[in-house]
């Protein structure tokens, strides 16, 4: 069973990878892009939580807080810099 769950869930990360690469290639806009850079980012933190829930560690807890700070002001300063080229 804990076999077939980790295939699942990395079946279904994988996808989701793709999905947002593809976007971040194709996207039209910078905003689309952004997004599809949190999605993957959002993604790595799923996916370095399942590590963490598979092996059963509390130590990749740090790890999953700075990449959760890290996408909110990477993603803060790129829609600032987007609302600037705007004006």
């Amino acid at each position: 069973m804990n076999l077939a769950v980790t295939v699942g869930v990395t079946v279904l990360l994988s996808v989701t990878v793709l999905l947002a690469l593809a976007r971040i290639v194709r996207g039209p806009t910078l905003l689309d892009r952004l997004v599809a850079t949190e999605l993957l980012l959002a993604t790595m933190i799923a996916a370095v939580g399942a590590e963490a829930a598979v092996h059963r560690r509390t130590s990749t807890l740090p790890v999953l807080v700075v990449l959760a700070l890290l996408g909110f002001l990477g993603s803060v300063a790129l829609v600032r810099f987007a609302a600037g080229e705007e004006s």
